[in-house]
């Protein structure tokens, strides 16, 4: 091999290289905490996707009446006395054909796909999937926010081996994907909490915002001087790739100017302390970082998974004992549903403590961070017991910025899960007509 020498400096490496390699990572830590609105609303847009493990008591969650005033199933409850009946719509009859296994196997391909719609390889090794719905708006959004998307989930566990029948540990642990890749989840609230608020000062005044604004734009104009100078001295492809950065730093630059000087948002001393070990307060505290995390701009795409697939989590604390996957093969037996209507009450209190909290989070004139935010609510199969896919439990909450129904029931007649997410991501701004492998048109919510 022959030995090249380099055209540029040492002292030119350390001072215009070194800007270019530095500047993008410090300036992406440094993003604007009240960046530019998607969609061009008003309010930035959320969305979250919910995941409860091994179906609902259908018999406990179906109100028996369509439209709005309908009256509350025992499942729902929670919602009510958090007075968020108008805050969320319920849809039943829609079915995620896609999630059928091949065999045994259910709650591994309908966890998979959850949210992704799209029917998945039975396999240990020779993992397949689409890109999910949260990931389809996070790529939409693209860098207006300082973390792209949350992946966050109560239990753990890696993605190889065999988890249900065949199909990989993969599809049974997560619910977020970019095309075949699962992005892996975390279970800890700290560190949930270190990755969103790295850096993050919201006790900062507006004077201190205006310099740490003016510092920003110093090293903005600092890299532009230092690679606009290079791009005489570069061959035609490293040209393109500096012309690259530059137009980068030029859309950062624009952002950093339209950050307002007023601090966005707060974090109370001693926050996101800590939860005493239960799951109750576990996932409560995890929970509360997801509402800091919408109220802060630091995120607006999570995903959450209550528990992974077919979970065997003991609800005796709550007076459902023998395991969550066990009792869902109730067999019909009335006691062990009266179990699983326990159970799945206490996931919609958790739901609804999250919608309380984002509900609480006030936001532009006279609103509030859960009018501008969607949080697809479901589990992997309707019913534990049949594992159909079938009749999803499907709840849908938030107002997405005016754009969403609430306070109804509808009902539909076998439409695909897939057509849900093409009307959703369509009131996200966004000009996609299908989605996964059946979504074909938008809902018409």
């Amino acid at each position: 091999m022959t030995k090249r020498s380099s055209i540029l400096s040492r002292r030119t490496f350390l001072g215009g290289g070194s800007a270019i390699a530095i500047a993008l990572p410090f300036l992406e830590a440094m993003m604007p905490t009240r960046s530019a609105r998607a969609g061009g609303m008003a309010n930035p847009q959320r969305l979250m996707t919910f995941y409860v493990p091994c179906g609902i008591n259908m018999q406990d969650w179906t109100p028996a009446q369509a439209g709005a005033g309908y009256t509350v199933t025992p499942i729902l409850q929670p919602l009510a006395d958090a007075g968020l009946i108008e805050d969320f719509t319920l849809l039943s009859g829609l079915d995620n054909e896609p999630g059928q296994s091949d065999g045994p196997g259910d709650h591994a391909s309908g966890t998979g796909s959850f949210a992704t719609a799209v029917h998945v390889n039975k396999s240990e090794t020779e993992i397949t999937n689409g890109t999910s719905l949260d990931q389809a708006y996070a790529d939409f959004i693209g860098a207006q926010t300082t973390v792209r998307s949350m992946q966050l989930g109560m239990d753990g566990g890696g993605n190889v081996g065999n988890c249900d029948s065949g199909y990989g540990c993969a599809y049974i642990r997560n619910i977020s994907w970019q095309g075949n890749t699962p992005l892996p989840k975390l279970t800890e609230p700290q560190t949930a909490f270190d990755l969103l608020f790295s850096g993050f000062d919201p006790g900062a005044s507006a004077a201190e915002l205006q310099r740490i604004k003016a510092k920003r734009l110093s090293v903005l104009d600092y890299a532009l001087d230092d690679a606009a100078a290079l791009q005489s001295r570069l061959g035609a492809t490293d040209r393109v790739k500096v012309e690259q950065y530059l137009h980068s730093v030029r859309d950062l630059e624009l952002r950093v100017q339209a950050e307002p000087d007023a601090p966005a948002c707060e974090i109370e001393p001693g926050f996101p302390g800590e939860s005493g070990g239960d799951i109750t307060s576990r996932v409560q505290l995890m929970l509360d970082i997801v509402v800091k995390a919408f109220q802060c701009d630091r995120t607006r795409v999570v995903s959450f998974m209550l528990a992974n697939g077919a979970s065997g989590r003991d609800y005796g604390f709550i007076g459902a004992p023998g395991g969550h996957h066990n009792l869902s093969h109730h067999g019909g037996v009335q006691a062990t549903q009266d179990m699983l209507t326990l159970i799945d009450r206490w996931e919609v209190e958790q739901l609804a403590y999250l919608l309380t909290g984002l509900k609480n989070s006030p936001e532009g004139e006279g609103s509030n961070v859960l009018e501008n935010s969607m949080i697809f609510f479901s589990s992997e199969i309707e019913d534990g017991n049949s594992h159909s896919h079938d009749n999803m439990p499907v709840l849908v909450a938030g107002h997405g910025g005016g754009t969403m129904p609430v306070g109804e029931h509808l009902r539909f007649e076998g439409d695909p899960l897939g057509n849900l997410f093409v009307d959703m991501l369509q009131k996200l701004g966004m000009d996609v007509n299908s989605f996964g492998d059946d979504g074909t048109a938008p809902l018409g919510l």
